[in-house]
């Protein structure tokens, strides 16, 4: 068991390391101003109108890094300073988040399954852990093993469907990643250093999900253990 509270640990700094390089990363390319001198916006606007898409806004959120698609009323949604900034990072934002609706027009199956589990996510992650806990304290308490296995077993199971998201998430983002690098480089839209440091900047926003999906596989696993060992 000590070994998982050692693995976790690991996984929790990492993560922690990541996302303070992806705001490093992020606050480096902010002062690399575009030469083409088009906002995060007006850079989205372009990608959507040259894949054939003018039914998507694109629409102005506040917080930062707070940037993502909505497929339910089909809003590329871009953080203030992303939707008004004109620099590498803004581009690199506002070209990853069109390319999710690039893939939702083009019905891009991992996209899909993701949009599919996203309200049973929403209700695993809120209870998930509670059952688990719950269960596991209940079955000591009563001395009824049997009902409280079957509360955290019920629990494992929700969150292994966060876990499964968060492993399908992972192509996702590559994706769109890679179909906006794409498109800023064949459209000639950055010079090398801009699409040098896009490219970079998005590296690192896609290795704080594969941070958070082993994350999650690390918790799962180590409950799935707690819970089989409480049967012994």
């Amino acid at each position: 068991m000590l070994n998982f509270y050692i693995i976790i640990g690991v996984i929790s700094l990492i993560s922690w390391l990541v996302s303070r390089r992806l705001k490093n990363k992020f606050n480096h390319y902010s002062k690399i101003q575009l030469r083409n001198g088009l906002s995060g916006k007006e850079i989205a606007e372009k990608m959507l109108h040259d894949h054939a898409i003018f039914d998507v806004k694109i629409i102005s959120t506040s917080g930062k890094l707070t940037d993502h698609y909505n497929p339910a009323n089909r809003t590329v949604n871009l953080s203030e300073s992303v939707y008004n900034q004109r620099n590498a990072a803004a581009a690199a934002v506002a070209s990853h988040e069109v390319g999710h609706a690039i893939q939702h027009v083009q019905a891009y199956q991992w996209l899909q399954l993701r949009s599919n589990l996203v309200p049973v996510v929403g209700v695993s992650s809120k209870f998930s852990q509670w059952l688990v806990i719950g269960g596991l304290i209940l079955g000591a308490a009563s001395g009824n093993t049997g009902i409280g296995f079957m509360i955290a077993v019920l629990g494992l199971g929700l969150m292994a469907l966060a876990t499964l998201f968060s492993f399908i998430t992972l192509p996702v983002e590559y994706d769109a990643s890679n179909r906006a690098l794409a498109w800023l480089k064949t459209t000639n839209m950055l010079t090398n250093e801009e699409q040098d440091g896009a490219k970079d900047a998005l590296k690192w926003a896609a290795r704080t999900y594969l941070i958070a999906a082993l994350g999650s596989l690390a918790m799962l696993l180590y409950w799935g253990f707690r819970i089989l060992g409480s049967r012994d």
